[in-house]
């Protein structure tokens, strides 16, 4: 009997990659959608891009802002992906806004989790609830965790380094039955297989746009979105990896101005609002008491760039199949397959 899991947040970009993966490898999956009028474009995206087995797929409604549903979407599950994350239409006006959700998200999906009697939860959480604090010299590791009071730490960042510290908390309590999991990406890049992508395209975004005008000094960690989803199942299925969390991440590090060099060297009909001109750091060291974005930049200049992925590969055999260049191009190439630039 195929082992029956639960992805939520089934329309995400993560999401939709895991749910293509765990199909062909023949799970069961049960995905949730904030609301059913979604299904069949899950659906429709899943079988352009050659997945198998849908009749191995059901949906059901649940919100993470709502208790409704969630431990009754659960009774029949082994185990949980929590991949969704609280969606926000507007620019939240206070960090609360942005954090109770994330926090009250976690309590929701953990909680019904124990009560339906999940075996494991893995979570998707990032890598700004890793390494954002951490200077260079000694690589960053998954023991590692960003001071939530870090100058320039995004309200995003700060909400998922919360909410994980809080699923922690819940896992630690003695009554707590569930296996638990982790995984850390830093950003994530890579194939779309819609025109839905994840909010580190803006990034390239804003280059192939023209809207980053002048390019900061700025390294990178990217990931492949098929290296996350392939490591979240590791992680589902490996009996080692409870009570772990997992960094996911290429190898190595890219910048902002390689990645413009690489963009107009590579894919030139695609880069002719690219710019060639960079910020100086001492711009960005002037601006960042005044200006958020110059802050952000500041932060993600000074942190630590190497990065290890040492645990995924040594107790899950979790390998990175994409290299940063091709990372950047296979994401390029998707913006432009799915009309988004």
């Amino acid at each position: 009997m195929s082992q029956k899991v639960l992805v939520t947040g089934g329309s995400g970009f993560v999401a939709m990659h895991l749910i293509l993966q765990l199909l062909d490898q023949g799970f069961d999956v049960k995905a949730t959608l904030r609301s059913l009028d979604k299904q069949q474009t899950v659906i429709n995206t899943l079988k352009a891009n050659g997945a198998h087995h849908l009749d191995q797929l059901s949906f059901a409604e649940a919100d993470l802002s709502s208790d409704t549903n969630w431990q009754a979407v659960m009774a029949d599950r082994d185990d949980v992906f929590s991949v969704a994350s609280p969606v926000f239409f507007d620019q939240p006006k206070n960090e609360d806004d942005t954090i109770k959700p994330a926090l009250e998200g976690v309590q929701r999906i953990l909680t019904a989790a124990q009560a339906a009697g999940v075996k494991r939860v893995v979570m998707t959480s990032n890598f700004g609830a890793v390494g954002f604090s951490q200077k260079p010299g000694q690589p960053t590791t998954e023991r590692d965790w960003t001071n939530p009071d870090e100058p320039g730490l995004s309200l995003y960042e700060k909400s998922k380094l919360l909410a994980e510290q809080a699923a922690w908390a819940f896992i630690n309590r003695p009554e707590t039955t569930l296996e638990f999991a982790t995984v850390n990406p830093v950003a994530i890049f890579g194939p779309a297989l819609s025109n839905h992508v994840s909010g580190s395209f803006d990034l390239l975004l804003n280059l192939l746009s023209g809207k980053m005008q002048r390019i900061p000094h700025l390294p990178l960690n990217v990931v492949d979105v098929r290296d996350v989803a392939a490591l979240h199942i590791l992680a589902m299925t490996t009996p080692a990896a409870n009570g772990q969390r997992f960094i996911a991440s290429a190898p190595g590090q890219i910048s902002m101005r390689q990645i413009a060099a690489l963009i107009k060297a590579k894919r030139p009909a695609l880069a002719e609002k690219v710019s060639t001109k960079a910020l100086p750091d001492w711009l960005v060291n002037l601006a960042a008491p005044f200006n958020a974005e110059a802050k952000g930049a500041k932060l993600m200049r000074g942190m630590n760039r190497d990065v290890s992925t040492a645990q995924a590969e040594n107790l899950l055999g979790w390998h990175s199949q994409y290299d940063n260049e091709q990372i950047i191009l296979n994401s390029v190439d998707s913006l432009a397959e799915h009309h988004i630039i």
